[in-house]
C-alpha cells in the first residue's frame, strides 16, 4: 500500500490560484483574526487577492474563523462587492438607470452581447470581458454611459460599441 497524503484546502487553493497568492492570502487572514468582526473585511481581502469567491475560498475562511459556511456564503450573496464567479480582465459596467435607458442603453446592451457572445452576469471564454449592468454610474450628462475597468465612455450609440471593445483587444 502506497501513502496517500490527504488534499488539504489549502492544497487546493494553491494548485487553482498558486503558492503566491494563497500565502498573501493567509498572512491578510492571520492580521484581521485578531480583529473582531473582521469576516467582511476578509472577504473583501481574498476577493482582491483571488479575483472572487469561490467555495475553496469561502470553506478556508470557515475553517481559519471557525464560522459557519452559511454565514460567509450568506455575505458573499448579499452585497453585490462580491462576485462567486470569476471576472474578466476587463469589467464592463453598463449604466441602466433612467436617463442611460431612455437615451438607448438597451441597445447598446444588447449590442455588447452580440460582440462579445455572452449574456448578462457572465464573462467570455477567453476570460477578457465580463458584463455586469448598473443602476447608475453618475455621469447621466453622458447618457447612455458605460465604464471599463473604471474608464467612462459616453454618449455612445450601437455602433460605438465595436471600436470601444477593440480597445482593449
Amino acid at each position: 500500500m502506497q501513502n496517500v497524503k490527504e488534499v488539504t484546502l489549502e492544497d487546493k487553493l494553491v494548485e487553482k490560484f498558486g503558492r503566491e497568492k494563497v500565502e498573501k492570502f493567509k498572512k491578510s487572514l492571520e492580521d484581521y483574526k485578531k480583529m473582531k468582526g473582521a469576516l467582511i473585511a476578509i472577504m473583501n481581502e481574498a476577493q482582491e487577492i483571488f479575483g472572487y469567491l469561490p467555495i475553496e475560498v469561502q470553506l478556508y475562511i470557515c475553517q481559519e474563523l471557525q464560522v459557519p459556511l452559511t454565514e460567509v456564503f450568506g455575505i458573499a450573496t448579499f452585497y453585490s462587492r462580491f462576485t462567486l464567479k470569476p471576472s474578466g480582465k476587463y469589467k464592463i459596467n453598463l449604466c441602466m438607470g433612467t436617463a442611460c435607458y431612455v437615451r438607448g442603453a438597451a441597445m447598446l446592451l444588447e449590442k455588447i452581447k452580440e460582440k462579445l457572445g455572452i449574456e448578462v452576469g457572465e464573462t467570455t471564454e477567453d476570460g477578457k470581458f465580463s458584463l455586469e449592468p448598473t443602476r447608475c454610474l453618475g455621469a447621466c450628462a453622458l447618457a447612455p454611459v458605460m465604464m471599463i475597468n473604471g474608464e467612462v465612455f459616453g454618449r455612445l450609440t450601437p455602433d460605438d460599441v465595436e471600436e470601444i471593445l477593440k480597445k482593449f483587444e
